[in-house]
């Protein structure tokens, strides 16, 4: 199993200074936050793109692309682009400028978002949400597999025998398409035989399972001879000890659901609802090392995936759990699942 980081560069209120960063410190930190992924011996390193005050990534290929000269081993993505508000020969060339800076470390994850300010600022209309996704989606994938490409669509001016440049290393750039609970978003990404990431940030992980059927089902209905990847995100901490994992953890993770809890609808955030969430079923990996090796190994055998990543950084978080935490991610948490999913695993199907 690869084990990973995304972050979204959060910039809120640092609970114990009770002060905002700048938007340079916050990138001087995500940077630390990426060299120490890569010296630790992490599989990934993920960024995902907003248009808000609260988040400082809004051009993720360009992070990467810093990441890309700073770093050596560790796999670089998106997490994600949103492709729907976005043009795809412009995401094509800007991941393939991250892969020829990187050695061939470029991924591009693309998904709808999960957030819709990019849609006005970029004069897209949300009546147009899936149709948007669909057809972009459409052309960044002719795209990896034509240097020159034909091509038309309703919200993109044709293509006529153009050149895309530059070309990658990897051929083809790997695509991912992040879901939510949308089953037609995990039917989409096993029809087009694409590795598919799930983010569970809420509630019990086991009911996302339906996700992993569906897109096993359709990737062999489409006739791909195996099935596409997956891949689990979700929050967490990882502390020296359990109670430093949930002192540091709660104030942050509640201060950011809540703000965006308010802006959807949903309660605040209490307690015994984090207690919960940090439990083995629940959806959040905030503990010791051993608690967060457990709970990958516990949902192992719910999704057999192949990939898991951990946001960290949910609301401020002192910079220090936060290097401590990518520390004990790669040299504690990522060998001890290595060694326990060494063994091979039962093939679903197969006795």
């Amino acid at each position: 199993m690869q084990i990973g980081i995304y972050s979204f560069g959060e910039r809120t209120i640092d609970p114990e200074t009770g002060r905002l960063l700048s938007p340079q410190e916050r990138m001087r930190r995500l940077m630390e936050e990426i060299e120490l992924a890569d010296q630790v011996g992490l599989d990934m390193f993920a960024v995902g793109e907003h248009h808000r005050p609260d988040f400082v990534v809004s051009a993720p290929a360009v992070v990467l692309g810093a990441a890309a000269v700073r770093t050596r081993h560790i796999r670089l993505s998106s997490a994600v682009v949103v492709l729907s508000s976005d043009d795809p020969v412009r995401v094509f060339e800007q991941f393939a400028t991250v892969d020829l800076l990187s050695g061939g470390r470029a991924e591009i994850m693309v998904g709808r978002g999960s957030f819709i300010e990019s849609f006005p600022l970029f004069g897209y209309d949300l009546r147009d949400y899936d149709a948007l996704f669909e057809e972009k989606l459409d052309l960044l994938l002719k795209l990896r597999e034509q240097e020159r490409i034909t091509w038309s669509g309703r919200f993109r001016p044709p293509l006529r025998n153009q050149g895309v440049y530059p070309r990658p290393i990897q051929q083809p750039l790997p695509v991912w398409i992040a879901v939510g609970g949308t089953p037609e978003s995990a039917v989409r990404a096993g029809s087009l035989g694409l590795p598919m990431a799930i983010a569970i940030i809420g509630g019990l992980p086991e009911r996302f399972h339906y996700l992993k059927e569906l897109h096993a089902e359709a990737a062999r209905k489409a006739g791909y001879s195996t099935v596409p990847p997956i891949s689990i995100n979700a929050h967490g901490v990882v502390a020296d000890t359990s109670q430093e994992a949930f002192n540091q953890a709660f104030p942050a993770f509640k201060h950011m659901m809540d703000r965006i809890g308010r802006e959807r609808g949903w309660p605040p955030m209490t307690r015994e609802q984090f207690e919960f969430s940090v439990s083995l079923r629940g959806a959040n990996f905030v503990g010791s090392p051993q608690q967060v090796i457990e709970k990958i190994l516990y949902q192992h055998t719910i999704f057999q995936h192949q990939r898991f990543l951990m946001q960290i950084s949910v609301g401020t978080l002192p910079h220090r759990t936060v290097l401590r935490s990518i520390e004990l991610l790669g040299t504690v948490v990522a060998p001890a699942v290595h060694k326990a999913l060494a063994t091979p695993q039962p093939v679903e199907g197969e006795e």
